[in-house]
């Protein structure tokens, strides 16, 4: 099934407008000392702020398009029959919300997909919005849809076009992860070590803000070596519109991989190489 330029437009800005919004919703959670942090049953951390922000764009998704899909963290898969489905992560960086640290994000993909597919395997990325709500006063978010390229807004100031850096050598590049022992506990501890000798900064407050860090130029590399699929939704889109590119470690154009690469694009194949040469050695 195909989709309209108008249906995409229309879906375009929704998602922005609802993404900054449920970003905003964050802050009445932010530093708050009463949070209560629960444990998942994969033990990562949740929050009231994560499940509310999560309803809240749940309600206004299902108030405007009440055919299209809905698949979220806290909340799980809503079946759809519009051949649309939205993927949500309404806080991506919960360990560094409850932590106090204002680099967490809230994460909108929109896509198309089979409304017959319960897999998620025919979701094709077309839109994404990552809000980072605290990380300066008004937030920053970048928003894109395909063929439209990627565009910053920060407060109230014009949009701006977003764009990967033009670093080509991978000595002089900025490379994050959202946790490094995750290298170490899915068998890459030396990918590690070999990412570190190699390049100029290293950064380890990832997320959606190291995605965004890479769509605005600012570093050149994020690779995750585990996230799933409302990690990785979002973000597929902005860095292509942006100029970069986003692969898993194989170097596939997918978001259900379990593991991510965005780049500038000058360094991707280089830096996949080097995954490919330490996992063999």
């Amino acid at each position: 099934m195909r989709h309209s330029d108008q249906e995409v437009q229309q879906r375009w800005g929704a998602a922005t407008r609802w993404a900054c919004a449920a970003g905003r919703l964050t802050l009445e959670y932010f530093h708050r000392r009463d949070l209560i942090v629960d444990s998942k049953a994969d033990s990562t951390p949740v929050t009231a702020a994560d499940r509310a922000v999560e309803q809240f764009l749940r309600k206004e998704i299902m108030t405007a398009f009440p055919e299209d899909a809905i698949l979220g963290e806290e909340f799980g898969s809503q079946v759809g029959h519009s051949g649309w489905r939205w993927i949500l992560d309404p806080i991506d960086g919960t360990k560094s919300f409850i932590h106090g640290v204002p680099l967490y994000g809230t994460l909108v993909g929109v896509g198309r997909c089979d409304p017959n597919d319960t897999t998620g395997h025919s979701y094709e990325p077309i839109i994404g919005v990552a809000v980072i709500p605290a990380s300066m006063p008004g937030g920053e978010c970048v928003t894109a849809a395909n063929g439209a390229g990627a565009w910053y807004l920060c407060g109230d100031a014009e949009p701006v076009a977003a764009h990967v850096s033009k670093v080509h050598r991978l000595a002089e590049a900025c490379f994050s992860t959202s946790e490094a022992k995750f290298f170490s506990l899915t068998g890459h501890r030396e990918t590690y070590h070999r990412i570190e000798e190699s390049v100029r900064l290293v950064m380890t407050w990832g997320d959606a803000f190291g995605y965004v860090q890479v769509a605005l130029g600012r570093e050149e590399i994020m690779a995750d070596a585990e996230l799933s699929v409302w990690d990785a939704a979002a973000v597929l889109p902005i860095i292509v519109e942006a100029g970069g590119r986003f692969t898993d470690w194989q170097g596939n154009v997918r978001i259900d991989s379990g593991t991510a690469v965005a780049t500038n694009g000058l360094l991707h194949d280089e830096f996949l190489k080097m995954l490919t040469v330490v996992h063999h050695s």
